[in-house]
Formats: structure tokens, C-alpha cells, sequence
């Protein structure tokens, strides 16, 4: 909401020196929320006039229309003399009144004014546009052409109100009150403990019978509707200056002066309003649902398909405005046309008001499901006075009748659902222990009368609510109302008591170890949304049955692409890699932890929580049941290189070996083993794809893989090539490894180190060989590394040799080398015997 500070002081007596940012400064005391402060005019120096078009000459052999003027200033040239002038706009004629700026002026953005020669012509000032003063956009993108009335010589600066300040407030959804200049005034009425002037107290004539005809069928959608007519309006009639200047400091751009009228009350009153071509409506005018899929051009030239949700206004033929959010364009008022012949001006003469009070959760919906937010529904969102109704149709009136020479009928139509005012009791001293500070009964019943309130009673109060404030429903309310205009900063400062023995628990421990030890090996953490599209799933070459492409549908997706809740972390982080390649880093290593989302066999359904109580244990159970299982996994991504060449070495790339050492920390700080095999799934490359396994309450489980990405998946995602992935299933690793971590074992004896070399079938898989080395080793083994494989002639074909360094040590004692030989022997005698390894070379 902009808001002008010379408006601001028609309705509150602000004390004369205050400037637009101690102005601010007051309202950000009281709650608002003032964005900037705009300073208008700024730089500004005259002489700047009103001058008078004496002759036009047009100049030819140039590549676009230019004119060589000569323009009566009066005596502001100091000379009386006609003033020359090249200007290029077209918009206007001999005999016009316009702005002309004289050399020795400086317009905004420090733009002095000179005479100079340009277009064979000397110049002597310039004929101004509205951009050329910081005006704005007046609707014609050219010349100012002012009315007639004004006398040549006058100072443009004042009649032009080019000098002003205005406020830009961003409004909350509470505070809808404040979209207009009435609810910013009593504002800082309040904030300076001023008197209001409200704009909304006039006399307003009682309803009777022979107003326009109005029919309300859904009382529910509006409570109120006001109709007024006026006739005899001047189709000539144009918006003087002190109206289209508000408007456009309020951010609005003039169209016609019906339209700026309806426009300049709603920023007034805050009461949205149209007014309709009377000549152009059929009948009684109504307020119903729509019919499921009917058609309706708005204002824009948009045909639009209605929802049976939607509110309208009709009349005998069909829709002609769509309630609260846009009007029609077969009732639209019409512009003022001249016969080139007669001289006769045609336009709309007859007019009839709209001023309604409507639902603002179905005046929302509409807006939003067909994307056309206006200045009509922003204020029915958040609120709009339904009192205030009456006070905008008659403001509309008067000045219809004032400044296009119209005519009020005595008709009046209101059409009235039952209602009455909104009552809250809450203790005298509620504000104080919600605060934590004492204010005591009189300043509460003060700053709630401030806000409107009619206070009763004495230790338990009764408000009344006034109706410009439909935010204000519970003590609570009424509490961040005093509150707040006795100062947030008054509030005494206190740091919450921590309860002991209360800490993180063992899930987000793990998860925060997780990332430390991968941002330890150099992954950086990216976070990426949880939602994804399903087309995804095809470019991972998942197969038709897979659980990964059961997902969640979202009801009001934030993208259209990405409707869907996430089954796995890879989308986004490749999605990640891909964009960081794109921009010139190739050397990357990313990770993510987050929660999946797996769709239930049977969608449950959610029931809606109410808010006027805790809700009970069943509610919530019913609310859980429906909910998606949200398991919580651990991906990283690598491409380019892994370890940088310099002076130090060569360098290597990152590697399908690197995807799977990320899962071995993992299961690391897991506290369990992880069996590392080979698998095949999905996007993976199937020969360079590990399947990660875990012992989870005695069965073997697979909760992840790791390894390089199907070059098709590379292809299809736009990816580096050999990029390797992992992802894994970091509930499912931490449940198979327990609820504490355990300590390494210290000794302080020395190691026996035995290295073997083992021929087995090329199809024989290392973590096979390596399980039974542990199991046979017993419990004198400390590690266990493969440091070696090797194939070719040596070993035979279809053998590959596989050679472990075994690590013994006794905690209490220093091994002799029979202990540490049997130990070895051991292993390898229970390694030929489940896989037939056989020791090379014996």
C-alpha cells in the first residue's frame, strides 16, 4: 500500500515538521511494516509552468516526427515573449495547455535544463511528459496535456503536486484494514494520540423500494450488497489533476473518470467497488453461484471457464462480473467517442454502483485457481469493513455528481444478510500475562477503544469488535493489540530455561555425524526440493514395478513438472551436479541427507485438526496413520576429479571405488558392518554397480547401492561422463547398528601382520572370500585389507587372485608367530572351503 503523506494529512493533523520517515518510523512502532519511504520531486528546481501552444511547425528531412513549436509562458521567461521549443510527441495541437520546463530548471535524476540546438532548431526548454516529472504512466505515453482552466504562467510544481513523500507499507494478512488510507490514518492517528477525521463517516440515505432491482441467492458468498444509480453523466467528463495524481502515488494508473472515482474510494475507504454501463444491463442484477464450466469474458478480454465455487454478478443474460476479483466486459463503461462530423460526444452517461461485502475465502479461491489477483481481491482476502459499504457507494455518488455533472437517483438498494457484532470476553489482566509485563485494566481498556473496541465490565471485559477488524477473534488478538501499541520494545527481555537432561536423539545424532564425516571427505552438502516429476523415473531406467515410482501426488503442486513427493534423493542432487557442471565446476563431490516419501498401499485419509483445542491422541493417530512413511536417506554424487594434479602427483578421477567408500564411512558412524557385493539396479552401470548390505534382526537386507551411472542415465540426464552416485537407507543402517557406537579396542601390544593371495573363480565375488577370512581368523583378527587383484595367465583362466593383508593382535599378550600362522591358516582353510580359494602358489 502507497501512501502519500499529503493525503495522509487530510484525515490526521500530523505536526507540521514531521517528515515521511519520522512518519514511518511511528507506524513501525505500532506493528507496519514500512518498506521505503519515496521521495517525490527530489532534485527538483522551476521554473516549470503551465504553457499555451501558439503554433506548430512540422520539420521535415529527419528519420522520425519532429515539431518546432512556439509556446506562451506569460511572464515566467521573464521576457513575455513566445517561447521555442523542438519537441517529438504527437499528442497534442495548437491552443493546448501543457508543461513546459525553462532552461535554468532541473527536472528528476539531476537533469538540467538548457538551450541547445538540435534538428537545425535552437530549443529554449522542453514540453514535458509524465515519466519526463516522475509522475508515471498516465495512460497516454506522451505530452501532459492539462485542461483548459488553468492560466498560462502558473507554477507547475504545485498544481502538479510533483513534491510529496510516500510511505510504501507492505501489508500483512491480519491488517487488510490498512489497505486503505483510512485504516493507514487511524493508524497513525493512534501512534501520535491525534484525532481521526474518518472519510467514512457522511450521511448515507436509508434503503427504500425503488432502488436498482438486486437479488441476492447466495447469502453466505455476500452479506451486503449496495446499489446506487447515477445519471446524466458527461461521456467528456475527464479526472482533474488532484485525482489522477493520487491515484498515481498511490501506484494506480488513470483510465476514465468513472473508473478513477470507483478506484479512489477503495483507496480511501478501502471498500472495492464497480460501476457498471447502466445502459448495458438487462434486468435485475444478481449474486449466485456459477454453473460448473460457464463462460465469462472479464474486463482484460479473457474468456474464462467458471467453477461452481465461483461467486458472480448477473443479470438476464448470464454472468456480467466475477464477484470481488473483476468485472465484465459486456457492462463496461464505455469510452467517451467524438463524431468527427457532428462534434457530438457518445459514451456511457448512466452508471449504476456496486458496493458489496463478499466471502473472502471464496473471493480467494477464485482469484488464485484463475490466477487473477487484482486491487478487488487483495482487500476481500484480507478483510473488507462490511459497515463500510454504504459511506464508499455515496462517497462514488458525490463525486460522480460533483465532477462529471451527474445526477443521484433517490433510489438506494441494500440487500442485508442477519448479522450481528463479533464479542470477545477475555480477563482484564489477559494482556499482562501474555506479555509478562503489567499494564493494568486502564491502559487495556484504552488502547482497545484506540483500536475501535467497545469495552464492558471490570475484571472480566467484554469487546466488542468493531467491523473494519475481522482479524480480531480471541483474547489472544485483543492481547497483540495492546501489546503492540504500548511497544514491542517495552517488552522485558527473557531467555527461555533450557530443561535438563534433554538433548538430540540418536536418529539426529546419526544424521548429524553422517554429515560431518562426508563433508570430512570432501562432499559438499546441496539441498534440493522434495519434489519431483514422474518422467524422472524413465531417465533412470527404473523398471515398471519398482516401489520407487509409487509416489505421493501433491493436491496444489508449487510446479506443474514436479507434482510429486520424492522417493529418492538422486533427482536432485544429479539435477544439482548437471547445473554446477553447466557453469564451468567439473570437479564435483555433493551429498544430501533428507526424507523420502513412500506411498502407502492403501492412501489413508487426513482429517482436518481443529484449532480451538489440542487435539486428542485419536486425531492425531488418524492424522499419522494417513500420512506417507517418511524414511530418511543418504545420497552423494561425484564426477571429474577426486583428487587434484599438481606438484604432489598425478591426480585421479573420481570412480565408481569412491561412491562405495562414502557408504563404508556411513556405516562407519553407524556403529555396523556393511557387506559390499555386486548388484544390479536401475540407474547403476551393471558391472560397476554394488549393492549395499546390512544384518538386520538376523536376515540380510539390501539398503542402498553405489557405483557409476548407466552411460544411458548419463545421456538422458545431461551428466558428466562417469558420473558415480550412491544412495542409502539411513533409518534401516542405523537399526542394524544398535543404539551406542562402540569405541575401537585399544592394545598396547604389537601387531603380527600375515599377507595370503588366493586363486578363486573369476565369478566369485571378494566380500565373499573376505567373510570367511573373518569368520575363520577368529577372534585374534584386528582388519582385514584387499590390497591386491590380479588376473592373467599366471592364475589360469577364469581365476582371479586376491590378495589380503590380515592384521592379529591379543589384548593381552604379544602373539607368537604359531598363534598368528594358525590364525591365518584357519581363515584360509575356511575360505577354500565355502568358495574355493586356493593359496597361490601352493
Amino acid at each position: 500500500m502507497r501512501v502519500p503523506l499529503s493525503w495522509l494529512r487530510e484525515y490526521v493533523d500530523l505536526p507540521a515538521g514531521e517528515t515521511g520517515r519520522d512518519v514511518a518510523a511511528k507506524l513501525v512502532d505500532a506493528g507496519l511494516e514500512v518498506e521505503t519511504v519515496e521521495q517525490l520531486g527530489g532534485g527538483l528546481k522551476g521554473p516549470l509552468v503551465v504553457g499555451q501552444v501558439l503554433t506548430i511547425e512540422e520539420l521535415e528531412g529527419f528519420r522520425k516526427p519532429i515539431r518546432f513549436c512556439t509556446v506562451d509562458v506569460g511572464q515566467a521567461n521573464g521576457t513575455g515573449e513566445p517561447q521555442e521549443i523542438v519537441c517529438g510527441a504527437r499528442n497534442f495541437a495548437v491552443g493546448d495547455k501543457v508543461v513546459v520546463v525553462l532552461p535554468g530548471a532541473v527536472l528528476p535524476g539531476d537533469f538540467a535544463i538548457a538551450a541547445r540546438k538540435t534538428y537545425g532548431r535552437t530549443s529554449h526548454g522542453m514540453i514535458c511528459s509524465g515519466d519526463e516529472l516522475g509522475m508515471g504512466d498516465d495512460g497516454t505515453h506522451g505530452i501532459i496535456v492539462l485542461p483548459h482552466e488553468h492560466e498560462v504562467g502558473t507554477d507547475a510544481i504545485e498544481l502538479l503536486q510533483l513534491v510529496d513523500e510516500v510511505l510504501d507499507i507492505d501489508i500483512t494478512p491480519d491488517r487488510g484494514y490498512c489497505m486503505s488510507m483510512r485504516g493507514v490514518a487511524r493508524e497513525a492517528a493512534t501512534a501520535y494520540g491525534l484525532p481521526l477525521r474518518d472519510p467514512a463517516l457522511l450521511d448515507v440515505p436509508q434503503p427504500n423500494s425503488y432502488g436498482y432491482p438486486v437479488k441476492v441467492d447466495d447469502p453466505a458468498g455476500c452479506d451486503r450488497f449496495t446499489a446506487r444509480t447515477v445519471t446524466g453523466l458527461d461521456p467528456d467528463a475527464r479526472s482533474p489533476i488532484w485525482l489522477t495524481r493520487r491515484l498515481q502515488k498511490a501506484g494506480m494508473r488513470p483510465i476514465s473518470l468513472a473508473v478513477d472515482i470507483t478506484n479512489y474510494v477503495m483507496l480511501e475507504l478501502g471498500q472495492p467497488l464497480h460501476a457498471y454501463d447502466r445502459a448495458s444491463i438487462d434486468g435485475t442484477i444478481g449474486v449466485r453461484r456459477a454453473e460448473q464450466g460457464e463462460k465469462f469474458t472479464t474486463l482484460d478480454g479473457v474468456k474464462r471457464t467458471l467453477d461452481a465455487e465461483d461467486l458472480v454478478i448477473t443479470d438476464n443474460s448470464g454472468p456480467i462480473g466475477l464477484a470481488g476479483v473483476m468485472g465484465g466486459a459486456n457492462t463496461e463503461i464505455a469510452d467517451s467517442v467524438t463524431d468527427p462530423e457532428t462534434g457530438q460526444v457518445t459514451g456511457t452517461t448512466d452508471v449504476v454502483i456496486e458496493a458489496a461485502h463478499f466471502d473472502s475465502v471464496s473471493i480467494s479461491r477464485t482469484a488464485r485457481r484463475l490466477k487473477l489477483s487484482s486491487e478487488a481481491s487483495k482487500r476481500f482476502e484480507r478483510g473488507v469493513d462490511p459497515q463500510a459499504a454504504a459511506a464508499a457507494a455515496q462517497r462514488t455518488v458525490d463525486l460522480l455528481v460533483l465532477l462529471a455533472g451527474g445526477t443521484a437517483e433517490a433510489g438506494v438498494t441494500e440487500v442485508l444478510a442477519p448479522g450481528a457484532p463479533r464479542t470477545i470476553a477475555m480477563p482484564a489482566d489477559h494482556p499482562d500475562r501474555v506479555a509478562g509485563m503489567e499494564y493494568g485494566r486502564e491502559t487495556v481498556v484504552r488502547r482497545l477503544q484506540e483500536i475501535g473496541c467497545d469495552v464492558y465490565g471490570q475484571d472480566e471485559l467484554v469487546v466488542t469488535v468493531p467491523s473494519w477488524r475481522p482479524d480480531l477473534a480471541a483474547p489472544n488478538d485483543l492481547a497483540e493489540e495492546v501489546i503492540r501499541l504500548e511497544g514491542y520494545g517495552n517488552l522485558p527481555s527473557t531467555l527461555p530455561q533450557v530443561p535438563s537432561g534433554r538433548g538430540l536423539t540418536a536418529r539426529q545424532q546419526l544424521h548429524r555425524r553422517v554429515g560431518r564425516a562426508l563433508a570430512g571427505a570432501g562432499y559438499v552438502e546441496a539441498l534440493s526440493y522434495p519434489f519431483i516429476g514422474e518422467g524422472v523415473f524413465d531417465q533412470l531406467q527404473l523398471p515398471a514395478h519398482d516401489v520407487a515410482r509409487q509416489v505421493v501426488k501433491l493436491v496444489n503442486p508449487i510446479s506443474d513438472e514436479e507434482p510429486a513427493l520424492r522417493t529418492t534423493l538422486l533427482p536432485g542432487l544429479l539435477g544439482a551436479l548437471r547445473r554446477n557442471d553447466s557453469r564451468g565446476s567439473h570437479d564435483l563431490a555433493l551429498f544430501e541427507t533428507g526424507s523420502v516419501f513412500r506411498a502407502a498401499a492403501r492412501p489413508g485419509v487426513a482429517v482436518r485438526l481443529p484449532v480451538d483445542r489440542r487435539p486428542t491422541d485419536e486425531e492425531i493417530a488418524t492424522l499419522n496413520a494417513a500420512l506417507p512413511a517418511q524414511p530418511r536417506y543418504a545420497a552423494v554424487v561425484l564426477a571429474g576429479a577426486r583428487e587434484q594434479a599438481g606438484w604432489w602427483g598425478k591426480g585421479r578421477p573420481a570412480d565408481w571405488a569412491d561412491a562405495v567408500q562414502a557408504a563404508r564411512a556411513l556405516a562407519v558412524e553407524a556403529g555396523t558392518e556393511l557387506v559390499v557385493r555386486q548388484g544390479q539396479y536401475g540407474p547403476w552401470h551393471p558391472g560397476r554397480c554394488a549393492e549395499l548390505v546390512v544384518t538386520l534382526r538376523g536376515v540380510e537386507q539390501v539398503i542402498g547401492h553405489a557405483g557409476e551411472l548407466h552411460p544411458r542415465v548419463v545421456k538422458a540426464m545431461g551428466l558428466p561422463a562417469r558420473t558415480s552416485a550412491m544412495e542409502i537407507d539411513l533409518d534401516r543402517l542405523a537399526a542394524a547398528g544398535g543404539e551406542a557406537l562402540q569405541a575401537p579396542r585399544i592394545s598396547s601390544f604389537p601387531v603380527a601382520t600375515q599377507d595370503v593371495a588366493l586363486i578363486v573363480d573369476a565369478s566369485v565375488p571378494a566380500s565373499s572370500v573376505e567373510a570367511a577370512l573373518r569368520k575363520g581368523a577368529g577372534e585374534l583378527l584386528e582388519s582385514l585389507r584387499l590390497f591386491d587383484v590380479f588376473t592373467g595367465e599366471q592364475v589360469g583362466e577364469g581365476k582371479k587372485s586376491l590378495a589380503y593383508a590380515l592384521r592379529f593382535r591379543a589384548a593381552d599378550r604379544t602373539l607368537t608367530a604359531e598363534e598368528s600362522t594358525a590364525a591365518r591358516d584357519a581363515a584360509v582353510a575356511l575360505a577354500g572351503e565355502r568358495t574355493g580359494a586356493v593359496l597361490r602358489g601352493a
